[in-house]
């Protein structure tokens, strides 16, 4: 396997931290690998310089690590000479850094070998943390899982509109923090912050746990005292930094104590009941606890923060988190969203912005969600074994939780100094360093701190804070000692920044591939002492990200009180979430159907159809239930060549349908109707569809044959035979004059009079509904009931004769075209119409008429969502309250768009790599893409000109869901009393029945036909319904009517 070169000139030899034109302050010896000559590897005797540099990222060199097996000009050593990499090499070995072939390394070249990882082998713990982040995500492998992957319940970054005044009570070490923010609504700019430290007395840490939240509810209230406008309301957010397993932001309960805590009666409680039990007690409020409205500011900026001692106040806690989401908090900008956190103090962990849909341990599927990894875990499956120095395994061993924490014990800063104070004892043992000196001290655990591992390291610092250390522990160091100590602490702690590295660009990694993105750009916040007191820290941490995720833009940004404002953000957030929330389930509501809603719709529906099929109440009814005079389906023997009209909208199609014993053959062509004749006159409309069917037989050489017709009208019609039909009204845009009440298939015959076209035998005319009834039922026998929702709505059945009173005869079945646009239009169905249906059929052409149609259909559903887009608006839950005027165009909102938006895209294709011999996981940690749908409304919504975030796009999305799903669900209850009906027409306890289905909506719309037979089993639950979706069932349809009667004609 290929390694990584440095980028450095040739020859040249750079020390840590050193610029390209000055000599290394550190350290010199005799032999420097620099003045070896150019084309020959450096001496074994200036190795140790070597790896000085390689240990170390500094101005002067990019790339962590210095790669073992090449020189400082990248060329490769020879095998002599090359130090032996991480490939082939057991995780002993590694840990010892020893070769049985070669010159042996000096006991110090060992020792930064072993705290050296390649940048091959940051690539197996970067794809080792990905797989152990899976498992934590895993419903199924969560409970064993290492890396933790917490569910916060924080579902969205600022945006800059949070207002108001936000508590937080912090819990660190030693003290109660206690922070009032008033944020003003401006992004986040100028927050005012008041806050006051509390000592945390000894007794409290390890006494009854009611103790402890008691003396924090006391510094509330002393807080309190002095700063509390009149009746304030006041959400708290809980800064509660140990490992907790959270079930709702305000809800978590305490896995274990850590930090030299450990009170009685709190493991396994609710620690945000405990507070706000502590908090009720101190009597802090007369009337209650929380309610709306709480955290609002009263008046203006100045009036917020109005002191005035002695004031009533309430206090609820809303919202729990750790420091760490605390820090991600603080570093979100309107145009980079921060959506990563990352910390490394004493200890260290990181959370991040997942897709919602991954974290399987809560119900939530929609947006996102911050998960809080808990990484410092990650290894104590062993999974970092192969890169655990023995210096590693004696820090564990002491340590008060031996096995536990592996990561934090390679990362965070209070265990630095014991790394590097293990690794100079064993440095002295092989008489390496501090040779004439009792070295019996550093058997002291604590006897180096990090503090002082961060000041050796400093370039010009450096060797002098060495010697004052050493000397300070009894140690009598010469200036050798104190640069290979300074070597040591840089190779810890450039380890150290290295393994964040690592973890982070599995992070990174993952969000990129969730959201199926070529590329993530994002910021990412970091805290912690080892980023804030190191430079070179940052650096390292940056440049291995970069290598290790080179599809990944991040950008490091220093977090400013993330445990304080960070906190106040995260309850501004939630509440502004809350708020958010409850304007939408307000709003929403109306369309939001129940079960009982729906069975009423049922039977309604029901009660429309028996009045639509008596003669005498026909016309009191809504629903039509027009006899189309088909008296049965195709029964396979039809045999012949048809011609077939097809129009029900603004295109029109000619075919000729040949139906043989091997199938059905059909040849075809569309003719668009322009506007001005769906609009003119009856007799230049009817005159464009002779025209346009002479053109066609002529291309098809048919003008010299008379063959049966079927004439496809997706119209209301009252028809009085079939090839008799009376326009009852115009729908779908079309409004041609002298047409209603007139003989659809006349106007045809006139029109072909007009224009000597003879050869025309319309025998058959009916609606597109019963083509696609006849279409399917050329396939599946059982089929008796056509369903159309798509530009329009419509459903027809075969009914018993004796039923149908409108036409007579007593014997078998007639199809009956219901016509259920229209249900509605008597009022029956006023109770379930919002102002959003109000306010879309005040603005079509035929106001207070197809009702039910403007529930379900394609034509109208983008419009009820742009409608509800508008309130929401309006009301300053969308596009942070901006106006969008784009939004008050009609029709912007194409119903298409709710197919896009409710689409889950496929999953990237899986695959495999091989690193260092190892087949490493390369995507599919995700099951689907939910991501890549969101991304897809929020381009959706650019393309209409609205500033649209992701969570903008996550509220648009769940409108459509919401409107999408009551169509489905009426026009599931429509089919319910269709199917009822025919079950007990016919006696039976069970029925089963295919439905032959046609329209777009019900075709492209990823979720509608879901919802349909879902909520049709509930309500017609002694009924098995089977969908067949038609082929071209107005065309095909039309002629099979044709066929079937030419077939019921013949002798």
């Amino acid at each position: 396997m290929g390694l990584s070169r440095l980028a450095l000139p040739p020859g040249v030899l750079y020390l840590p931290g050193q610029r390209r034109d000055q000599p290394s302050a550190s350290c010199r010896w005799k032999g420097e690998a620099g003045g070896a000559r150019r084309g020959q590897p450096p001496s074994p005797a200036a190795l140790e310089d070597v790896f000085n540099m390689f240990v170390v990222v500094g101005h002067s060199c990019p790339l962590y690590p210095r790669l073992p097996g090449r020189d400082c000009s990248g060329r490769t050593l020879p095998s002599d000479d090359a130090v032996e990499t991480a490939e082939g090499r057991s995780s002993v070995s590694h840990q010892l850094a020893q070769r049985n072939d070669g010159p042996a390394c000096t006991p110090v070249q060992r020792a930064l070998l072993a705290l050296t990882i390649p940048l091959e082998m940051l690539q197996v713990v970067k794809g080792r943390m990905m797989q152990a982040m899976s498992h934590g995500l895993s419903r199924q492998t969560h409970a064993q899982a290492n890396v933790r992957m917490l569910p916060t319940y924080i579902c969205s970054t600022p945006n800059g509109t949070e207002k108001g005044n936000v508590l937080v009570a912090e819990l660190c070490q030693s003290h109660v923090r206690i922070l009032l923010m008033t944020l003003l609504g401006d992004g986040n700019q100028s927050p005012h912050v008041t806050d006051k430290i509390f000592d945390v007395p000894g007794d409290s840490m390890q006494g009854p746990g009611e103790a402890l939240f008691d003396f924090i509810a006391q510094c509330v209230r002393q807080f309190l005292a002095g700063v509390s406008s009149p009746e304030e309301r006041l959400p708290l957010g809980f800064v509660f930094p140990f490992s907790c397993k959270q079930t709702q932001l305000n809800k978590a309960e305490l896995l274990s104590w850590s930090k030299g805590f450990s009170c009685s009666g709190v493991e396994g409680k609710d620690v945000v009941q405990l507070l706000q039990s502590a908090i009720n007690k101190q009597e802090v409020g007369d009337h209650g606890v929380g309610g709306p409205g709480w955290g609002q500011p009263r008046g203006g900026a100045n009036d917020a923060l109005a002191l005035t001692p002695g004031q009533l106040f309430h206090v609820e806690v809303v919202a729990l988190m750790n420091d760490t989401v605390g820090t991600m908090m603080t570093c979100s900008t309107r145009e980079r969203p921060c959506e990563v956190a990352l910390v490394v103090d004493k200890g260290t962990n990181s959370c991040f912005m997942a897709e919602a849909q991954y974290v399987e341990v809560v119900e939530e599927t929609n947006g996102r969600m911050c998960v809080n990894t808990e990484w410092g875990c990650f290894g104590d499956d062993d999974a970092l074994n192969d890169i655990l120095t023995p210096y590693d395994q004696r820090v564990d061993q002491e340590s008060s939780n031996p096995g536990k924490k592996r990561f934090e014990k390679l990362v965070g800063s209070l265990y630095l100094g014991d790394i590097v104070r293990h690794t100079l004892m064993a440095l002295s043992a092989e008489k390496a360093l501090f040779i004439g000196s009792n070295v019996t001290v550093l058997g002291t655990k604590g006897a180096l701190n990090t503090q002082q591992v961060l000041e050796i390291i400093d370039n010009e610092e450096g060797m002098a804070k060495a010697r004052v250390a050493l000397e300070a522990l009894g140690l009598r160091p010469s200036e050798r000692d104190c640069c290979r100590v300074q070597q040591i602490c840089r190779a810890v702690v450039s380890r150290s920044a290295a393994l964040c590295a690592a973890g982070l660009a599995a992070i990174l990694g993952y969000i990129r591939h969730s959201r199926g993105l070529e590329r993530l750009v994002t910021n990412v916040a970091v805290d912690g002492e080892l980023y804030r007191a190191h430079s070179r820290f940052g650096e390292i941490l940056q440049s291995v990200t970069g290598l290790l995720a080179p599809d990944c833009m991040a950008a490091l940004v220093p977090s400013v009180d993330g445990t304080g404002r960070g906190a106040a953000i995260v309850t501004a957030v939630a509440l502004r979430l809350a708020d958010q929330r409850r304007e939408m389930d307000q709003l929403l509501a109306p369309l939001r159907l129940s079960r009982t809603d729906l069975e009423r719709v049922q039977a309604l529906m029901r009660q429309e159809m028996e009045l639509g099929l008596g003669q005498e109440t026909n016309a009191n009814s809504s629903v039509r239930m027009l006899p189309t005079y088909v008296r049965g389906t195709p029964d396979g023997t039809e045999r012949g060549e048809f011609l077939a009209l097809d129009l029900g909208g603004t295109n029109f199609r000619v075919l000729v349908v040949r139906v043989a014993e091997d199938g059905i053959r059909m040849a075809s062509e569309i003719y668009l109707i322009p506007t001005n004749i769906m609009q003119g006159t009856g007799e230049a409309l009817f005159d464009h569809i002779v025209d346009c069917i002479m053109d066609f037989q002529l291309k098809q050489d048919l003008m010299e044959q008379v063959l049966p017709l079927g004439f496809t009208f997706s119209f209301p019609c009252q028809q009085l035979g079939l090839d008799k039909a009376v326009l009852l009204t115009w729908t779908k845009g079309f409004s041609a004059s002298g047409c209603v009440g007139e003989d659809v298939v006349q106007l045809l015959r006139e029109a072909a009079q007009r224009k000597r076209h003879l050869a025309l035998k319309v025998v058959a005319v009916v609606n597109d509904t019963v083509g696609t009834m006849m279409s399917c039922g050329y396939d599946d026998p059982k089929c008796e009931i056509g369903l159309i929702v798509g530009t329009g709505t419509n459903a027809c059945y075969m009914e018993e004769m004796q039923n149908v009173g409108t036409v007579e005869g007593e014997r078998g079945r007639m199809c009956i075209n219901m016509e259920w646009g229209a249900f509605g239009d008597n009022g029956c169905l006023d109770h379930i119409f919002t102002d959003f249906d109000r306010l879309v059929d005040e603005t079509t052409i035929n106001p207070g008429k197809q009702r039910f149609e403007k529930l379900i259909s394609g034509m109208y559903l983008g419009e009820i969502v742009r409608y509800i887009l508008l309130a929401l608006v309006e009301k300053q839950v969308l596009f942070r309250g901006k106006p969008c005027p784009r939004l008050q165009t009609r029709d912007i909102f194409k119903t298409k768009f709710l197919s896009t938006i409710e689409m889950v895209m496929p999953p990237p294709a899986c695959g495999t790599g091989t690193v260092m011999g190892m087949v490493m996981l390369t995507v599919p940690l995700v099951r689907g893409s939910d991501g890549l749908a969101l991304q897809q409304v929020q381009a959706i919504l650019h393309d209409l000109e609205l500033d649209a975030s992701f969570e903008d796009g996550v509220l648009v999305r769940e409108v459509c869901q919401t409107v999408s799903l009551r169509a489905a669900q009426l026009c599931a209850a429509g089919l319910a009393a269709v199917v009822e009906k025919m079950r007990e027409n016919r006696g039976l306890s069970q029925l089963a029945v295919t439905v032959g289905v046609d329209g777009t909506l019900y075709k492209v719309h990823p979720r509608f036909s879901q919802h349909l037979q879902k909520m049709l089993r509930e309500l017609a639950p002694n009924c098995t319904v089977t969908f067949l979706q038609s082929e071209d069932g107005s065309g095909k349809g039309a002629a099979l009517v044709a066929a079937v009667a030419c077939r019921g004609a013949e002798p």
